[in-house]
């Protein structure tokens, strides 16, 4: 099930230790549904047209240096359209003292102006790094996520497969445990991050031993709190009259989470087979490709060299 978050002014103001020049603490309570801002260079100039009126407005230099030259009514005018109802916030960067204008609106309509000592640019960066995690769409995926070998492998698969037993192995083998039976994904820019649910975090379910805090047992550096979600292995039981791929020249399949797509392989399951190695060489066969080192293509012309070379001989 994919939802939308929203974040409060407050979390904002809590997370980066904003100084509150107007508004209560209700008005804390506006919700921002968008990770981008807004610096109302068109909006001071009395356009208002094409607005996105959704965003966190920032005031930064040449905003407040702009307003200094505008006459009162002009002021009144843009500071009554930006601080609407659908608004989140406004806030004055490097220290600056908020408008008169703009104090006498934003309380007569009990409107959130905040005030913060960073630059501009580099509030702006760090705003949006903050409120496109918090304001991901998300999925919840059942699956193990682990970091091997650097990458986040999901395992996926269905209930009794041994994906817990599989990330076990894996764990002792000096890999990381991001989450067990239930991950949490979130689309970052175009990038998919996995994570455990808070309840779940650290924890392992193993049948016939029940949960195990994975940290205490190998060490807190055997835990991961979030991973880049980079590969996919799906486990399916051993079935004899499937074909499975076994030479690896088959188009190359992909999951698609929140609209990007993962890379995945099918691995059957069978008695004696040790799935903790496999994954690993999946994880390695996959790491090599990335790098323009691809296997398969390299035994498929193996082969024609050699079809060639017998051609040649007769």
């Amino acid at each position: 099930m994919e939802e939308i978050t929203s974040v409060s002014v407050k979390a904002l103001v809590e997370a980066f230790d904003f100084e509150q020049i107007t508004g209560d603490e209700e008005s804390l309570n506006r919700q921002i549904v968008m990770a981008d801002t807004n610096r109302p260079g068109l909006e001071l100039a009395g356009f208002f047209e094409n607005s996105q009126v959704k965003r966190l407005v920032v005031l930064g230099d040449k905003e407040i240096a702009y307003i200094s030259t505008m006459s009162v009514q002009k002021q009144r005018r843009a500071f009554d359209f930006i601080t609407n109802e659908i608004t989140p916030a406004i806030i004055i960067t490097k220290g600056h003292k908020c408008p008169d204008v703009l104090k006498r609106c934003a309380k007569r309509k009990n409107f959130p102006v905040l005030s913060s000592e960073s630059a501009t640019t580099r509030l702006i960066v760090d705003l949006v790094a903050f409120l496109d995690e918090k304001l991901a769409s998300s999925q919840c995926l059942h699956g193990g996520l682990l970091s091997i070998y650097g990458k986040g492998v999901l395992i996926r698969g269905e209930s009794g497969m041994g994906k817990s037993e599989i990330a076990l192995e894996l764990i002792k083998r000096g890999h990381l445990l991001v989450a067990d039976d239930r991950v949490d994904c979130y689309r970052i820019h175009n990038k998919i991050v996995g994570k455990a649910p808070e309840l779940l975090s650290g924890m392992l379910e193993i049948r016939g031993i029940g949960i195990i805090n994975v940290a205490r047992m190998f060490g807190v550096s055997s835990v991961l709190p979030k991973t880049q979600v980079d590969f996919q292995v799906n486990l399916e039981m051993w079935k004899p009259d499937q074909d499975y791929d076994r030479v690896g020249i088959e188009e190359k399949k992909h999951e698609n989470i929140l609209g990007v797509d993962i890379p995945k392989i099918v691995v059957p399951v069978r008695e004696g087979r040790s799935m903790a190695v496999i994954i690993e060489s999946a994880v390695t066969n996959y790491m090599l490709s990335e790098m323009g080192m691809d296997s398969a293509k390299e035994f498929e012309q193996r082969v024609l060299d050699y079809i060639e070379k017998n051609k040649n001989a007769q």
